[in-house]
């Protein structure tokens, strides 16, 4: 293998810590590497199962519904452990629920009728999760009065902002981001509940990678937190340490899904979001 090709399919505000972790690969393994971020993260999705990219960050549903196929070309590397004390030092992370700081809304059940955005019916943060909910609190159809799908968490924030709409789900992550990228963004929205936790998006790597490979990618990750220029790299990215996870770890994103789509909250259709 020529060159060891590595991208995201999170948000963009995270591009630039694995851009850095890409770089420290590279300088640990001496091989050649590439982050791929140029072209559209579903050109990007495409490219990794088709075997084009040998490592990729991606959303846990992804990662399950990849993991669930008959000979899946993917396996578990790593999972991101983030700073902050919600996260209790474990690879898991929130969605939180968005609204402007000035909105009438002061509990979720306020939200029924009104108008919702969510990044994309691929994510567990910003779709499935929200289906999970719905569906635990037995609303399978109308809930919302207005639907949109924004293409991206940092979209959605946008929206509220805007005041284009009401709410949505926000990966804690992407928020907390935000939010160091422009403290007043913080001072003009309020989280109207969080869910969660869930398992945080994990790092894939393809099987075809030999062997070895794959075990020195994950034993250099693993230990980042342990050398100084590793440490850095992360906590730029504020991320504690990279933790080993097992696929069974995922197995209550698979829950969530099979629970809301047995109800009827079938993904990628708006049925049981919008009332129209």
């Amino acid at each position: 293998m020529a060159t060891l090709k590595i991208t995201s399919l999170q948000a963009e505000n995270a591009d630039f810590t694995i851009a850095a972790v890409t770089r420290y690969l590279a300088q640990r393994l001496r091989v050649s590497t590439e982050f791929i971020v140029e072209i559209p993260w579903q050109e990007r999705e495409s490219q990794l199962d088709a075997g084009q990219i040998q490592v990729a960050w991606l959303c846990g549903l992804p990662y399950v519904l990849k993991a669930d196929r008959a000979d899946p070309a993917i396996e578990l590397l790593v999972a991101p452990v983030m700073r902050g004390a919600r996260y209790g030092d474990q690879p898991v992370y929130y969605s939180d629920v968005v609204i402007r700081r000035d909105s009438r809304f002061s509990t979720f059940a306020d939200l029924r009728g009104a108008s919702w955005a969510y990044n994309e019916p691929g994510s567990h943060s910003g779709y499935n999760v929200v289906r999970y909910h719905l569906a635990m609190l037995g609303e399978t159809s109308g809930y919302f009065g207005r639907v949109i799908e924004s293409g991206a968490h940092q979209v959605s924030l946008q929206m509220i902002l805007d005041g284009r709409i009401d709410a949505s789900a926000i990966d804690s992550t992407v928020l907390e981001q935000e939010f160091r990228r422009d403290p007043a963004i913080r001072s003009k929205v309020r989280i109207l509940e969080t869910l969660g936790p869930s398992p945080i998006p994990p790092w894939v790597v393809q099987r075809n990678l030999s062997p070895d490979l794959r075990s020195n990618v994950r034993d250099l990750l693993l230990g980042m937190h342990q050398e100084p220029e590793g440490r850095e790299v992360l906590a730029n990215g504020q991320i504690t340490r990279f933790a080993h996870v097992e696929d069974t770890d995922y197995d209550l994103i698979r829950e969530m899904a099979r629970l809301a789509e047995s109800v009827g909250l079938q993904r990628r259709t708006l049925h049981g979001f919008a009332s129209t």
